[in-house]
């Protein structure tokens, strides 16, 4: 007990020591603050504001020991931590108080000297960009209307235009030694001009040609880059960025050269892509993604042709894919910025714009067509070569990790039924989601876990199309019978099955905790989902082999016979229907039963008990409709042969084969019944079934 109370102690002393600490720099970063205050309003002020600033700097001159005072109170305090007594709690609020107070007391002196930030802004920020721009469109105007009246010749307007700009550009480099934001401000407008003013003179006076005057522009472009970095503004960066994706356009000839247009504008995202390594300029990176593609994908709706640019498109197309991938890691793994919602939009519209695109290329090519998996295998090969970087590197948080998996997932899921068809699709994405829920859950990695229910639910869709296609279709043809349990299909839904099957064993585990948080929706729906899901696939995978077997049977029933008028008739076997709907009755009947007895004896889950008793009474009930009036027309169909088809002793030994399995239903419905917190309307049904079936036996 006492050895807690020292270390209270210690700890109180400690608090006191680093809030005494804290008030103290508060006040040396207020000092220091409206020191520089004044020293900035000094230079622009008139004289009565000199003078107040003089009054302002007195005073903070003659506080300037106290600071220093109360900087050596507190390294003694902190050099005899150790040994100092215990202060009383009050004492150190009373202090604390005290410091806090003069502190306010100065701040209220001090503030009719500071700058408001709206004056600071206009004449700092504002201001100086308004008379720029009056300044560029002064010029502008000015050739203009040299141009329209013929004032002075086109050589001559073309070089006063350069002389103003790089007048411009001195004047503004002279003074960055004492003005930066100010000289920043003309470098840029100079630069704006200079663009200009080589557009003029290539496209109105035609004085330079077309490769001076994108060698000059291209010039003007790495210009702007060194001198953003050299500013550290990111204003001239973008003048620069805006300038040279127009170069192209102001300067085309329609030539067609489309290659020179990409090469340009893919050593412009290269600088940006080194920028972004320097400098942490995202909306620079977001301007040169939207042009970029923007381009890109104007040229591909207007004028790409599969004949002259295949090739070109691809490599470009990949190109541009890579610079902006590599810029945004470089964000987020030199920079170590954090993961936001942006960059996953940015991620993922990089990723399927240039996966859309070169699929639309390689869909429209004849050899290309053949490898469209293929290419998208290579997306998430891409994806997968950055996720392993960050993973053994450790270089970004996790969530970057997890989205640069999910696309590989993502492209690897895609990738299954672009290049396969039919059952492979099914099983690949049934293996992928069991493994992923496998490792989510036994790894404890929530995203490969929640990746895995949109991938079951794929894989569920996909076998649906399976059997519809596959049993609807095969049974028409004799070349495309199927030997029943033995087939493609059925081994598809049942390998569906085992790894819905599995996966439900997991959740069922003891030690099963979901990355679903515990009361979510969707942990609930999923609980719930994926054993119907399993219990219906089972069911399904047994009685569409039973359907397909009597329908390929009545399929080969038919028969041609010829009537009196030579006219052909088609006959077929129709008692092999009512076959189908009796054995699909009884299995339905063993299935629910197995089930029941199963929970009954094992899993004594009550949901489950609850769905099996309504499903088996509306069973027996189909039983004691369609499947007696399906009985009742095979003893007809006995006791009146046909003179095509033979009809045997089975026509009536079915009735009594088909109430066995009806009794078996009924007897694991009488296990629940007999329970005593059994609802009373399952009794009452129970009462009534057994009655109707000794009727109808």
């Amino acid at each position: 007990m006492t050895n807690h109370q020292e270390t209270i102690k210690q700890l109180i002393e400690q608090i006191g020591i680093l809030s005494r600490k804290q008030e103290a720099f508060k006040y040396e970063i207020f000092e220091l603050k409206n020191k520089l205050d004044q020293l900035q309003s000094s230079i622009d002020a008139s004289d009565n504001v000199e003078k107040a600033t003089l009054d302002q700097t007195d005073y903070v001159v003659k506080s300037e020991p106290i600071v220093s005072g109360h900087r050596e109170w507190i390294d003694s305090n902190v050099h005899d931590e150790a040994t100092i007594a215990q202060p009383s709690f009050q004492h150190q609020k009373n202090q604390n108080s005290k410091v806090t107070h003069n502190t306010l007391q100065k701040s209220k002196k001090l503030s009719p000297f500071r700058k408001s930030n709206l004056e600071k802004f206009i004449g700092e920020n504002l201001l100086n960009k308004i008379g720029i721009l009056i300044l560029v469109i002064g010029i502008g105007i000015g050739a203009k209307y040299s141009i329209e009246n013929e004032l002075i010749s086109p050589l001559t307007r073309i070089v006063l235009g350069y002389l103003s700009a790089i007048g411009l550009l001195g004047f503004g480099i002279k003074l960055k030694k004492k003005y930066e934001s100010y000289s920043a401000v003309l470098v840029s407008g100079a630069i704006v001009i200079l663009y200009f003013i080589t557009f003029f003179a290539y496209s109105f006076y035609e004085l330079i040609p077309q490769t001076l005057a994108f060698a000059m522009m291209v010039l003007f472009t790495v210009f702007t880059i060194v001198a953003s970095l050299n500013y550290n503004r990111q204003i001239i960066a973008h003048l620069g960025l805006v300038g040279a994706y127009a170069v192209p356009f102001l300067l085309s000839n329609d030539s067609g050269r489309v290659e020179v247009l990409f090469s340009y504008i893919a050593i412009i995202n290269i600088g940006i892509l080194i920028i972004a390594f320097k400098k942490y300029w995202k909306p620079l990176y977001y301007s040169a993604f939207g042009l970029t593609w923007l381009i890109y994908l104007s040229w591909f709706v207007m004028d790409y042709s599969n004949d002259s640019y295949f090739m070109l498109a691809l490599s470009f197309l990949l190109l541009f894919y890579l610079t902006f991938y590599l810029t945004f890691l470089a964000y987020k793994l030199v920079k170590k910025e954090g993961f936001a919602a942006t960059d996953i939009v940015m991620l993922l519209m990089n990723s399927f714009i240039f996966y859309g695109l070169g699929y639309a290329i390689l869909n429209d090519n004849a050899i290309g067509e053949d490898y469209l998996g293929l290419f998208t295998l290579g997306n998430a090969v891409i994806h997968f070569i950055v996720a392993t970087i960050i993973y053994k590197k450790q270089l970004s948080d996790k969530k970057l990790f997890y989205l640069a998996t999910a696309l590989v997932l993502a492209f690897i899921s895609i990738a299954i039924p672009v290049q396969l068809d039919g059952n492979w699709v099914t099983l690949l994405w049934t293996a992928q989601a069991a493994l992923l829920f496998w490792l989510g859950t036994s790894k404890k990695i929530s995203i490969y876990e929640k990746l895995s229910y949109p991938l079951i639910a794929l894989a569920f869709i996909s076998l649906i199309h399976d059997w519809s296609y596959n049993y609807d279709s095969y049974y028409h043809l004799e070349d495309n019978l199927i030997t029943p349990l033995l087939n493609t299909s059925f081994l598809t839904s049942i390998l569906f099955t085992t790894a819905i099957g599995f996966i439900v064993f997991l959740q069922r585990k003891g030690d099963f905790i979901s990355s679903l948080k515990e009361g979510n929706t969707w942990l609930k729906i999923v609980s719930y989902a994926v054993p119907i899901l399993f219990v219906f696939s089972l069911y399904y995978s047994f009685r569409l082999e039973i359907e397909a077997y009597w329908n390929q049977l009545f399929s080969l029933s038919e028969l041609e016979n010829k009537s009196i008028s030579d006219y052909v008739v088609t006959v077929n076997d129709y008692s092999l229907r009512d076959f189908k709907i009796v054995w699909v009755i009884n299995y339905t009947l063993l299935f629910l039963g197995f089930i029941g007895y199963l929970n009954y004896k094992k899993i004594k889950n009550i949901v489950l008990e609850n769905s099996i008793l309504v499903l088996t009474i509306i069973s027996v009930v189909v039983f004691l409709t369609q499947g007696l009036y399906a009985l009742s027309e095979l003893r007809d169909a006995y006791i009146e042969p046909s003179i095509y088809y033979n009809r045997g002793s089975f026509y009536l030994i079915i009735r009594y084969i088909s109430f066995a399995f009806l009794g078996f239903s009924i007897l694991s419905l009488y296990r629940y019944i007999k329970k005593d917190d059994i609802h009373k309307g399952f009794k009452i049904a129970y009462d009534i079934i057994l009655h109707i079936t000794i009727v109808g036996w």
